[in-house]
This record gives C-alpha cells, sequence and structure tokens, in this order.
C-alpha cells in the first residue's frame, strides 16, 4: 500500500496561499464560484446538522434522570464524539479541500489530524460498546442486568477513550516527522501513514471492531427471530398476538438492518481506496471522508429518533421546558 498523502499543491498560475511568501508558498486551487459555493453550503450545512442533531442528544440524556441508563451512557460517548467531529473536524476538513490551503501552522495541521482520528475511532468504538450491551440485553438477559452496571460501562466508555486517545497520538507523533519533510511549501497540511502502520491503523481502529459489530448483530437479529417466533407459537400468542409478533419482528429486523447496513455503507467504501497515495487522488478520499463523517450525523438518528423518548425530549428542549424547576424528574419514558 502506498503511503497516504495529503497535499494540498495545485498547478501553476494560480492564487498564492501566502501572497508575501512568493517562494514559499502553496497555490490555491480556485474552483467556479458556483462550484466553491455549493461544496461550502453542503459541508457546513452538514456539519451544523451533525452538531444540532447530537447536543439535542447530549442535552436529553444529561438532563433527565429517567435516561441515566448504562445504554444511554454508551449512546452519550458516541454523542460526544459525533459532536467534535461535526464542531471541529468537519469544517477544517471542507475549508482545506476547498481553498487547498491550511492557515493554522504546521503545530495545529498535527493536533487536527491527530484529534480526527481520535474521535473516529472513538465514535466506532462507542458503536462497538453498543453493539455489546444490545447483545448483553437481547442475548443473555438474566447476566445483563448484574453485569451491565453504570460503573462497569463508565469504566468501558472510559478504556475506549483512552485507547483511542493513546494509540492514535502515539501514531501521528511516529509519522510526524516523516509528515514535516514531506512538506513541500507553506500552506500545506500532510498526513502520512506508512505501510506497517497503515495496515495495523486499518486492522485496530476499521476492520476489527466492524467484524465484532456485525458478528454481535447477527447473534441479536437472531435471538430476536427466535424470541418472536416463541411468541407466535404460544397460546397466549393467538390472533391479534400473532400479528404483533410478525410487527416486533418486522421492526426488529429494520433496526438492526438499518444500523447495519448505513454504517458499513458510510464506513467501507473508504476500503477501496485504501492503497492509493492520496496525494494523486485528494478529491476521492475527501469525499470518502466525508462519508465517514455522514455517519456521525446518522448515528443519533439511526441509535435515538427510532425511540419515542428522544422525540419527546427534543420537544421539550425546543420548547424550553427543562429551564422549569424540577423539568429532570419528568416522564419520558412509557
Amino acid at each position: 500500500m502506498s503511503p497516504l498523502l495529503r497535499s494540498p499543491l495545485a498547478g501553476s498560475g494560480q492564487d498564492l496561499c501566502y501572497p508575501l511568501l512568493l517562494n514559499t508558498s502553496c497555490r490555491r486551487t480556485l474552483h467556479p464560484r458556483s462550484t466553491a459555493s455549493v461544496l461550502y453550503v453542503l459541508t457546513f450545512s452538514l456539519a451544523l446538522l451533525t452538531v444540532l442533531l447530537n447536543l439535542l442528544l447530549i442535552v436529553s440524556i444529561s438532563h433527565f434522570r429517567q435516561l441515566h441508563t448504562p445504554t444511554n451512557l454508551v449512546l452519550l460517548s458516541l454523542a460526544y464524539s459525533d459532536l467534535l467531529i461535526g464542531l471541529v473536524v468537519m469544517p477544517l476538513e471542507a475549508q482545506y479541500f476547498i481553498s487547498s490551503c491550511w492557515f493554522l501552522g504546521p503545530w495545529l495541521c498535527s493536533v487536527f489530524s491527530m484529534l480526527s482520528f481520535v474521535l473516529t475511532s472513538a465514535s466506532v468504538g462507542s458503536i462497538l460498546l453498543i453493539s455489546l450491551d444490545r447483545y448483553m440485553a437481547v442475548c443473555q438477559p438474566l447476566r445483563y442486568t448484574s453485569e451491565v452496571t453504570l460503573v462497569r460501562v463508565q469504566l468501558a466508555v472510559g478504556l475506549c477513550w483512552s485507547c483511542a486517545v493513546v494509540y492514535n497520538c502515539s501514531l501521528m507523533i511516529v509519522n510526524m516527522r516523516e509528515a514535516r519533510r514531506r512538506m513541500s511549501c507553506q500552506g500545506e497540511c500532510v498526513v502520512v501513514v506508512g505501510v506497517p502502520s497503515g495496515w495495523v491503523e486499518l486492522l485496530v481502529t476499521f476492520l476489527a471492531p466492524i467484524s465484532m459489530v456485525v458478528a454481535l448483530y447477527l447473534q441479536v437479529f437472531g435471538a430476536a427471530l427466535s424470541q418472536t417466533r416463541k411468541m407466535r407459537s404460544s397460546r397466549a400468542a393467538a390472533a391479534v398476538g400473532g400479528t404483533l409478533a410478525r410487527r416486533l419482528e418486522l421492526k426488529a429486523a429494520l433496526r438492526l438492518g438499518v444500523v447495519v447496513v448505513v454504517f458499513l455503507g458510510c464506513s467501507c467504501p473508504t476500503l477501496a481506496f485504501m492503497d492509493q497515495d492520496m496525494s494523486e487522488n485528494i478529491t476521492i478520499w475527501f469525499w470518502g471522508a466525508w462519508l465517514m463523517y455522514l455517519n456521525s450525523c446518522l448515528n443519533p438518528l439511526l441509535y435515538a429518533l427510532f425511540y419515542p423518548w428522544f422525540r419527546r425530549t427534543i420537544r421539550l428542549i425546543v420548547t424550553l421546558q427543562i429551564l422549569k424547576p424540577n423539568s429532570s424528574r419528568a416522564t419520558v419514558l412509557h
């Protein structure tokens, strides 16, 4: 696999990122005004929507006491990582691609690169924890209440974030010197991932978690189908009960199918370009990265908008009902 290199260098005859540095400045990519406007509107609208949806989810779970459960704690971790992706990573990534100029200096370029890797890894790790939580709840319900406690979930979430920070920061520090050597002009933000570390990064932060998510969801889906079949075959599930069981089976299949398909659909296409040099395919890499960022916008919809309590809390937040005394004790679960 070729090293991954992010380079904004454009052809000759284009404006400079730093006009005063004639000999050392990178050249700015000049898109047609209409194209640039569309790109800015699309990317910043997606970033804003990502921030708003995840902020609503964070306020909902943090404010209402009924929602202080182990499952929602993992959901809160996912919302925080996705919120920071929409707040920091998406706007800076969009500006850099559209203008091909990095104006924040090489040090902040390294910080931004590490932050984007950490947040993406934390988001994937949180999805894995949610999958494990649902597996325990559906496949091992007798052990779930005794083993899945708030303290253990807090430790799991802390471990998830700690691993994401330590691993990705160490990886970026190792490759930081190589990236600085590859910087050819002022206004460039270069990220280099060599062959060995690139495959390790792919395995640790992508292939292994996705494989575990798929395996867990398949077992959950199989258990849900088995339970609904038992409901249909029982005497109490006659007539109306059988119809209800079929609806539950369809709903379980739809929820799990949408979660898995959308997550894989947003993540897997990037694998097709892992053996290509980013400097030669910057546009492909940009849209591949934004396809993964799109999952940060869809996560609150997939994991929360399916549930009525989230719609109730949104109404209470938008109408400012949460400002009333004792609003945290409101009943949002029916």
